[in-house]
């Protein structure tokens, strides 16, 4: 009787339930389809992250003693589906039953549902248990009330899991150090020199194949340099938390010209897809603190990130699914802008994150949020153009986690169920956050007109159209005070200039 364990291209995880109990006869089955690198239009550098990762793993699985089947994409016979190849292993290993994990997406989630009548055996899904709130563990808080916000889904999952957490209180007599974390890069702070991984023979290959064919894909190929094993993301965890997380915290809000990492992880990609832990890495960056080598306001910012907002998007996509994705509360319409794709702009801002998007499958949370999520949450871009962008062209992204974070966060789509207020800014918070300003052909000083910053006039054109829906805001009341006190001639100068700026 053997059995036929499917591992996904996330799922590259040693300890991965669907491996748990693995006996001889059984074959691990890794397949790369052409419906996965192909449902959007990925970056080319996170079709290769995701190609040589797997590949990798199905090596170090062989050297473990496991007998791996192994179907590339270029195989004559590779039906290019989950469906299809998991079909053919059956047939073609006489598999009496399939052990597979959760996917991360819900596509993937309703093509499993069908799996057990299509190939006339039993199908075990098992749970993700790689995350701290399974899914069932997160519907349940839904049921009690205490996933109304982050910050309290966060303070029950530090309890829970004792992280940060002494004689029942959190660590430093606070929850948060966010007061200690929004601080701007000074002139004579330089970000280290991160790591960055040269490609292996395997690696090569998959990018010879990934350029031949994906390059009509948004985003640069040339330069890869992300881990694509397990052992080369322990040593870029290990690298983050001696050469950058001490001086994350005080500086992960701000940007600056030509410096795409600054003190960031740059381990999400290695955590989405599984070569590293949310576990191990919040002990690991809380052990640099117990030791001295890292502040409380850095581990614990960092540890919110993983422990507080990556389960809570999660918990959120997976109860909230598949209406979430088709709600539009603002009725945001608008095309997506052709500078998401590399159009020219004289908007500095614009132009330096989307530069880092298109060269490195990368660009930091405050970049997506307060500038390339910014500009279409005011430009009133429709949510489902936005967040297929996001998809895209990050290295990092992967539906669970990036359409929560788009569509709640970054667009107010859901109408508040992620965050109690929009995200909206104008240009004086990128300023503060950054040196982009400074080289921008755009004035900041100016509020309207064909020269002023257009995240100035955006701002408060952006609050006049939602006015209805978003003017009873508590925590927009000052701002909409503000607003209502400008001049009928002020608002329609405001309204001129957004639309010339957009219809543009």
């Amino acid at each position: 009787m053997s059995c036929l364990r499917l591992v996904l291209g996330d799922q590259l995880t040693r300890e991965l339930s669907s491996l748990r109990g693995y006996e001889d006869g059984d074959v691990v089955l890794m397949v790369e389809v052409a419906d996965e690198t192909t449902y959007v239009r990925h970056h080319p550098q996170k079709i290769a992250l995701i190609l040589s990762a797997m590949r990798h793993f199905a090596e170090d699985l062989r050297e473990r003693g496991l007998t791996v089947d192994y179907v590339r994409l270029d195989d004559a016979r590779n039906t290019g589906s989950f469906s299809g190849e998991l079909a053919r292993a059956v047939k073609r290993h006489g598999a009496s039953s399939v052990a597979v994990t959760e996917p991360g997406e819900w596509r993937v989630w309703e093509m499993m549902g069908d799996w057990e009548s299509d190939l006339d055996l039993p199908v075990d899904i098992l749970e993700d248990d790689r995350f701290f709130c399974s899914r069932s563990e997160f519907a349940g808080l839904v049921d009690k009330g205490k996933t109304g916000r982050m910050e309290y889904f966060y303070r029950e999952m530090r309890k829970r899991t004792g992280l940060l957490m002494t004689d029942g209180g959190p660590e430093g007599g606070a929850w948060n150090f966010d007061k200690d974390n929004r601080k701007a890069l000074p002139k004579d702070v330089s970000p280290p020199h991160r790591m960055r991984f040269r490609p292996d023979a395997i690696t090569q290959e998959v990018l010879e194949l990934v350029a031949d064919r994906f390059s009509d894909h948004f985003g640069d190929l040339d330069g890869f340099g992300w881990a694509v094993s397990r052992k080369e993301a322990l040593r870029a965890l290990r690298h983050f938390i001696a050469e950058a997380l001490p001086r994350f915290g005080d500086y992960q809000d701000a940007m600056k010209t030509g410096e795409d990492f600054l003190f960031h992880g740059l381990i999400s990609p290695y955590l989405n897809i599984g070569l590293l832990t949310a576990s191990e890495v919040c002990d690991k960056a809380i052990a640099a603190w117990e030791n001295g080598d890292a502040p409380l306001n850095a581990v614990e910012g960092f540890v919110r990130q993983i422990l507080g907002w990556r389960e809570f998007v999660r918990g959120i996509y997976w109860t909230e699914m598949p209406g979430y994705a088709q709600s539009n509360h603002l009725n945001a319409k608008r095309d997506l802008p052709a500078m998401y794709w590399g159009a020219k702009t004289r908007m500095h801002c614009m132009s330096e994150c989307i530069r880092s998007t298109r060269q490195h499958a990368y660009a930091h949370h405050i970049q997506r949020l307060m500038v390339t999520g910014n500009f279409a949450l005011l430009a009133g871009v429709a949510p489902e153009q936005i967040e297929r962008w996001y998809l895209e062209v990050y290295a990092d992204a992967f539906e669970w986690v990036e359409l929560p974070n788009v569509h709640g966060m970054a667009m107010h789509a859901d109408g508040g169920r992620l965050g109690s207020k929009p995200y909206a800014a104008s240009g004086a918070y990128i300023d503060r956050m950054s040196d982009y300003c400074g080289e921008c052909s755009y004035s900041l000083k100016l509020k309207t007109g064909e020269d002023a910053c257009p995240f100035n006039y955006l701002y408060w054109n952006f609050l006049i159209e939602n006015e209805d829906k978003l003017g009873n805001n508590q925590r927009m009341s000052l701002i909409y005070g503000n607003l209502r006190r400008k001049s009928d001639e002020d608002r329609a100068e405001i309204v001129r200039s957004a639309r010339v700026f957009l219809d543009g």
